[in-house]
């Protein structure tokens, strides 16, 4: 009679395998994909970070975050990991690394959307510093273009132009709005003639 080995239980707070659990090596016949190499973080970069015990799902929780907020340090924190885990984890994991582009666009998506709904109805729940979106979305058009060229298998060069011409848009719609809010000022000062 064969004894079957233990499944490998993972340390939440090192994202590695115990001692004296099980090794990759030792799987099932019937595991059919190989086990994910982990990202190991030593005590002194866990310390450094400040990293409390690390919930299994971080990423999950990590990438729900960056694409509402594009915001790696408060997504990390949000996840309750330091951003070196984060970046870390990036750099040595093709699959997270696409999971995070396309929550970063996904928040520039959102951005977008916020900005052209105050360009048409002007008042929303928040303030939006408009200058400051359109410089952000102009830095990163080509990271935009690359991910958007990825998910809609279009050319780059079409997305590129698309961006600018959205980005063109807008800026033309900002002085607009400038133009009437001086002149509805400028009225109000001088009263009826």
């Amino acid at each position: 009679m064969s004894k079957a080995n233990p499944a490998p239980t993972v340390d939440a707070r090192t994202d590695e395998a115990r001692p004296g659990d099980a090794r990759p090596s030792d799987k099932q016949p019937n595991d059919k994909q190989p086990r994910k190499k982990r990202t190991k973080i030593t005590t002194t970069q866990r310390f450094e970070g400040e990293e409390g015990p690390i919930n299994k799902h971080w990423r999950t929780y990590f990438l729900q975050a960056l694409g509402e907020s594009s915001n790696v340090s408060a997504s990390a924190a949000r996840a309750g990991v330091a951003p070196s885990r984060a970046y870390k984890v990036r750099r040595e994991d093709a699959e997270f690394a696409a999971q995070w582009r396309a929550a970063l666009y996904e928040g520039y998506q959102h951005l977008e959307m916020d900005v052209l709904c105050f360009l048409r109805v002007g008042e929303t729940d928040r303030k939006i510093d408009v200058a400051a979106a359109i410089r952000l979305l102009a830095a990163h058009r080509e990271a935009i273009a690359q991910e958007r060229a990825l998910i809609d298998n279009r050319d780059e060069q079409a997305v590129l132009d698309s961006i600018d011409a959205m980005i063109g848009e807008m800026r033309e719609r900002s002085i607009a709005n400038a133009a009437l809010l001086a002149e509805a000022a400028t009225d109000a000062t001088h009263g009826p003639v």
